[in-house]
């Protein structure tokens, strides 16, 4: 299937998330997101959708559909409000991992909850001094008989707070050279909203621009206690979670550039609406080339976006290597976004600067795309070093 086309099973799922969106999303985004308040309705009807289990084989509660069919899902989630697919996406990055990586025991015991939306994962590796150098983590995990203790600080962790099950990456041996074959993920339970001893999770969370809704909070953890069963993997996991967590990121980079082909659409099709009704100098202003021409450049930008993030899918999807093409779909969607979101607010004029409209939203979210899973200065580079490797 090439990227411009679609099945009949796609057209009907995507048509049934547009159309929740349309219903039930678009009406309180803007309303909730100023509240910053966690969206709990829109989340119960996304699990009763079964989207939480969208890439989750059916032998495990999921809906066992493809990474494209579901990155078609988050573009129409995201041109409602950014913050749904962000709800989603610690959920999705644990069951991919535990997936390609986990024990059968694991999968068996998370999937089926992840699938169902009974727990919500958070996927936590980024701390305050390491960001894109993900070796440089501190954080550790020491072996104690059939326990693992471990102590540090994390940094962003959406989900933090309402997850019940964290992906975690840890140095179990910090002196290890090179520092990545020193590093272990961990599947860590806790009940979401508590704090069980070892783990400090400083609530309200972090304020942001953006991305209002959802938590982004810190995990600091001292002396915390998981079994050694936990370990991502099993025993053969220990020292293999850099290549695990890089393994997520990349799909990680799949939902967010959807993210990022959702807002262009969006901020285009709001831009459309309005340049049809508003007028000046007599006429509508989408009958001035200036409009036209700003419309012009924002359609290109969301379609070329969607078409990479589809590209993007399809190749993770038939279990190819697919840095390059999540990085460009992750670079070039994200920066997208930003633009169609300020193109909007220019067509917008005055009224795109008010709160009582949703382009101020739009430009407030896209921000945080081009930071999220790897910088688009990083995708840049991994974009040119692959590119040099193919050629």
């Amino acid at each position: 299937m090439s990227v411009a086309e679609s099945t009949a099973e796609q057209q009907e799922i995507v048509a049934a998330v547009r159309e929740f969106v349309d219903r039930d999303v678009i009406p309180v985004a803007s309303e909730l997101d100023h509240r910053d308040e966690f969206p709990t309705a829109l989340v119960e009807t996304m699990k009763q959708m079964g989207l939480f289990g969208t890439t989750i084989p059916e032998e495990y509660g999921g809906l066992g559909l493809g990474l494209d069919t579901f990155a078609l899902i988050l573009i129409e989630l995201s041109r409602g409000w950014v913050t749904l697919p962000g709800i989603m996406n610690g959920s999705f990055i644990g069951s991919w991992m535990l997936r390609m990586h986990g024990t059968e025991e694991q999968r068996r015991t998370w999937l089926p909850k992840l699938a169902s939306g009974e727990i919500r994962a958070a996927f936590s590796m980024t701390e305050p001094h390491a960001g894109s150098d993900v070796q440089s983590i501190r954080t550790t995990a020491v072996r104690d008989g059939d326990e693992y203790v471990i102590s540090g600080q994390k940094m962003w962790v959406t989900n933090g707070w309402r997850s019940g099950m964290i992906m975690l990456l840890t140095k179990t041996d910090p002196s290890a050279v090179p520092a990545h074959t020193g590093m272990t993920g961990f599947i860590v339970e806790k009940e979401p909203e508590t704090e069980p001893p070892g783990l400090q999770i400083p609530m309200p969370g972090l304020k942001k621009l953006g991305y209002k809704g959802v938590e982004s909070t810190e995990l600091v953890f001292d002396g915390f206690r998981v079994p050694a069963a936990s370990v991502l993997g099993g025993e053969a996991g220990v020292g293999q979670g850099f290549k695990y967590f890089m393994s997520g990121i990349e799909v990680g980079r799949v939902n967010v550039a959807a993210r990022g082909a959702g807002i262009a659409r969006a901020a285009l099709d709001d831009a459309l609406s309005y340049a049809k009704e508003r007028e000046a100098f007599g006429k509508p202003i989408a009958s001035h080339q200036a409009v036209q021409l700003m419309l012009a450049k924002m359609a290109t930008r969301a379609e070329a976006s969607r078409l990479l993030v589809v590209q993007a899918a399809q190749a993770k999807a038939r279990g190819e290597r697919a840095d390059l093409e999540a990085g460009m779909a992750k670079y070039f969607a994200t920066e997208s976004a930003q633009e169609n979101a300020l193109d909007c607010m220019r067509i917008h004029g005055g009224y795109g600067y008010s709160l009582e409209f949703r382009p101020e939203r739009y430009y407030r979210d896209a921000p945080l795309l081009l930071i999220g899973e790897g910088s688009n200065e990083i995708q840049q580079l991994i974009i040119a070093r692959r590119l040099l490797e193919r050629a």
